[in-house]
């Protein structure tokens, strides 16, 4: 199977055996229970800006191992009443930025909680969320700790990724049932981890996801993020076999096949930088691990002749009527 023109009848079938360590489960619960073990939001400040249509919250919660994180918490103004929450997750290299940078969710009348990325802001976006842990890797995010998953960079991400919905449910004005998550590339990969690792998520929407499929991801292109482990490991080539170790606890194919939550995935067939199959391999398995005799509802948008911008605002239209369905839905079955 070819991977940047492939055909779509194979994508479909496409479900690779990604290789999961025996602890991976728990690996993640503890991981999980020590960072619970902290009350989850920190600080929560109004933040002035110019839009009349929208409050802005400056949030700092507590993320692996206790470190602040921030975030920005946006709502449609004067609107008291719990919402339905997006959390959202920033790609590589992007920080939170600025408040008023992303407001599709809060415009549609979402509550909106944006995290911020530790560590690796300034390469795209900015970010004030800093990454304190150091450990043996190499000089980029992806590579950062990847000789031991106890130390790598996203086992923190991850783990913060997860504290956001904890603190975005301790925040007023959040509906704690309706919660989802979103991200696009780095952030798509973060959606499915957490899609993962927490069970009672009301969807995850997750465009050209990250993570997916990683170690054959970093064999096909020398794009990065990818192709910054494969540049690590052709210097230290000798390492090969930790870094393979240290990937399969973060393989987003993995936490998909865990996932119970309604899913909507987009991929661009000529993406270089996460190749297609990868989506495809999350979303083929999506749910497969749950004990459910059928899997979680969800829906593939694919775009023939894109790469990893994907469908862009037209995905993004069709993000929009897809999550007001699913909660629409969530309401009606909920009992009076």
């Amino acid at each position: 199977m070819t991977d940047f023109t492939p055909a779509l009848d194979e994508l479909r079938r496409y479900a690779p055996t990604v290789v999961e360590p025996d602890d991976f489960d728990g690996f993640w619960r503890d991981t999980l229970t020590e960072a619970a073990a902290r009350p989850a939001l920190v600080d929560v400040r109004p933040e002035p800006t110019d839009l009349r249509l929208l409050d802005s919250w400056d949030v700092t919660y507590a993320g692996f191992a206790g470190d602040p994180v921030r975030a920005w918490y946006t709502r449609p103004a004067g609107v008291l009443d719990p919402l339905p929450t997006v959390v959202e997750y920033a790609g590589y290299g992007r920080g939170r930025g600025l408040p008023h940078e992303r407001l599709t969710w809060p415009v549609a009348g979402y509550a909106h909680l944006l995290m911020d990325n530790r560590g690796q802001a300034g390469q795209y976006g900015a970010g004030d969320t800093t990454d304190p842990h150091g450990a043996p890797g190499g000089p980029w995010p992806a590579t950062w700790g990847i000789l031991d998953p106890h130390d790598y960079h996203y086992r923190r991400l991850i783990t913060d990724a997860v504290r956001a919905v904890d603190a975005v449910r301790a925040l007023p004005g959040v509906d704690a049932g309706r919660v989802a998550v979103v991200g696009n590339s780095q952030g798509g990969g973060l959606a499915l981890a957490v899609a993962g690792l927490v069970d009672d998520l009301a969807a995850v929407l997750t465009t050209a996801p990250f993570l997916c499929d990683v170690q054959r991801a970093v064999s096909l292109t020398d794009a990065s993020p990818y192709g910054e482990i494969a540049r690590y490991l052709s210097v230290h080539r000798e390492a090969e076999e930790a870094v393979r170790r240290t990937l399969s606890y973060v393989d987003g194919v993995s936490f998909a096949r865990r996932a119970t939550a309604p899913a909507h995935f987009g991929v661009g067939l000529r993406d270089t930088v996460c190749p297609p199959s990868t989506g495809f391999a999350a979303y083929n398995q999506y749910g497969a691990a749950t004990g459910r005799p059928t899997p979680p509802e969800r829906e593939m948008h694919v775009y023939p002749f894109n790469g990893h911008e994907g469908g862009e605002a037209v995905h993004v239209r069709r993000q929009l009527r897809w999550l007001a369905s699913i909660l629409d839905a969530t309401v009606t079955a909920s009992p009076h």
